[in-house]
C-alpha cells in the first residue's frame, strides 16, 4: 500500500470521528466539545508531521537548492510581514484593562502573522490561477 492510500484512510477515519463528534455536539453535550478539540490536536500533529518528512525527504532526495530555496523565501515573507507590522494599530489599554497583558510586542507579531497569511493566501490563488491559464494555453 503505498502512502497516498494510507493517508486517504486516515482523512476518511479522521473525518467519521469529527462527523460524530460534531453530531454528538449538536446534541447538546457540550463536553464533547473537548473531544473535538483532541481530534482537531491530532490532526494538526499529523499534518505537521507529514510536512517535516516530506521535507526531509526532499532534501536527502537530492532537491536540496530547491527545499532551500523555497524555505528561504517563506522566511523572507515571514520576515517582510514582521517588518511592515507596526504594532500600535489598536488601542492596547481596552485589552489590558480585562487583564489580558497584551504588549506592542504581542500586537506586531499577531500583525506579521496576518499579513504573512495575506501575502501567502495572494501567491497561492497567483500560482493556482497561472498555473490554470498555462494549462489552457497549452491544450
Amino acid at each position: 500500500m503505498d502512502l497516498h492510500k494510507i493517508l486517504k484512510y486516515f482523512a476518511y477515519a479522521f473525518g467519521i470521528i469529527g462527523a460524530i463528534l460534531a453530531l454528538l455536539i449538536m446534541t447538546g453535550s457540550d463536553g464533547m466539545i473537548d473531544n473535538i478539540l483532541y481530534v482537531t490536536y491530532i490532526v494538526l500533529f499529523v499534518v505537521i508531521a507529514l510536512i517535516l518528512i516530506y521535507v526531509v525527504k526532499g532534501i536527502f532526495a537530492g532537491n536540496i537548492k530547491k527545499t532551500l530555496t523555497t524555505v528561504g523565501l517563506f522566511l523572507a515573507v515571514i520576515l517582510i510581514s514582521y517588518l511592515i507590522s507596526s504594532g500600535t494599530d489598536l488601542d492596547l489599554k481596552q485589552f489590558n484593562d480585562k487583564g489580558l497583558g497584551i504588549t506592542e510586542g504581542v500586537s506586531k507579531n499577531v500583525g506579521a502573522g496576518l499579513y504573512a497569511f495575506y501575502f501567502l493566501s495572494v501567491i497561492a490563488i497567483g500560482a493556482t490561477l497561472l498555473s490554470s491559464i498555462k494549462k489552457l494555453l497549452n491544450k
